[in-house]
């Protein structure tokens, strides 16, 4: 079993950049928003996690799904999460603050000035979680194995530093965590969390299949066949924002043919569903006219399955 572990400063895009390694090594990914979302179902919603405990509910989440398979999770203070996981790498993602600046401003639709503004809000709030989790507002180089500077890289060729440290470490050989290891880890979290009056039910879990219906799961088979290299869900565009710049809806294609540009997005749902989609599709082709992106409705699908017998399901790479 290994885990990465992604962090970094706002405008980094870290969770891409994670989401592609996941991808490149076969690795689960696991994003803040998961985690947090799991931490709720392992300790009931009613539940409070107390700031000081945060990270030792975490190991325990991390350590029930690392039986399953290995993991790359993002989240802030990810390098400081996973103290004691026998097999771990602990990525540092940073950029100039004009790039960073250049990022929030193409990804939010914000002009320079709010998105200085909105960094500077992100940094502070960042200080201030790391404060009350983990006592310090920043990590020093050497509780990094690996610092990637993305000024002359894209996500994709990040994701690939990631992917070749990460083998060269011999990662993707390595089985899950054993029994006994989960247990130490479970054994150590359990019992910093039992000075909080709390205890993990042991339900989190990670979701049985990659895909989100049968459909794509067909469609990356025929990618597959064509040797055609494929991104599942690499990136979410933002659509719409509030009043201070933060996205309150977003939009994810579901496919990124890296060889074309290309981004896909399958529509083999009903026509009420159709409606709202195709919304969100003329609304990224708005915000971002450089995006390339092909759209497959039923009708497109159905003739592809005919075209060339998907009738039968394999398994996908």
């Amino acid at each position: 079993m290994a885990v990465i572990a992604v962090s970094g400063e706002a405008g980094c895009r870290i969770e891409e950049v994670a989401r592609l390694a996941g991808l490149r090594l076969g690795f689960a990914y696991v994003s803040e928003a998961t985690l947090r979302q799991l931490i709720v179902e392992d300790f009931g919603g009613e539940i409070q996690i107390p700031d000081a405990a945060y990270p030792s509910a975490v190991t325990a989440v991390v350590a029930k799904l690392a039986r399953e398979r290995s993991l790359v999770f993002s989240a802030a203070g990810a390098e400081l999460l996973v103290a004691g996981f026998p097999a771990v790498l602990r990525v540092g993602m940073t950029v100039p603050l004009r790039y960073r600046i250049g990022n929030m401003m193409l990804e939010h639709r914000l002009d320079r000035p709010q998105a200085q503004r909105l960094i500077e809000q992100l940094d502070a709030e960042d200080r201030v979680l790391r404060k009350r989790r983990f006592r310090r507002i920043s990590s020093p180089p050497h509780l990094f194995d690996l610092i990637i500077n993305t000024e002359h890289l894209d996500t994709d060729q990040a994701a690939g530093i990631v992917e070749t440290a990460a083998r060269q470490r011999g990662f993707p050989e390595h089985g899950p965590l054993t029994v006994g290891q989960e247990a130490e880890l479970q054994f150590q979290a359990r019992l910093k969390l039992a000075r909080h009056g709390i205890a993990p039910a042991g339900k989190a879990a990670l979701p049985k299949r990659p895909f989100v219906n049968e459909s794509e799961e067909i469609f990356a088979n025929l990618l597959n066949f064509y040797r055609i290299d494929w991104q599942y869900e690499p990136r979410s565009f933002g659509i719409q924002w509030d009043a201070a710049g933060r996205v309150t809806e977003s939009f994810t294609p579901d496919f990124y043919l890296p060889e074309f540009d290309l981004f896909i997005e399958l529509t083999t749902m009903k026509q009420a569903n159709v409606t709202k989609k195709n919304r969100k599709i003329k609304l990224l082709k708005t915000i971002y006219p450089h995006i390339n992106i092909q759209v497959f409705y039923q009708k497109d699908f159905q003739n592809l399955v005919f075209k060339y017998g998907l009738t039968e399901r394999a398994p996908v790479a």
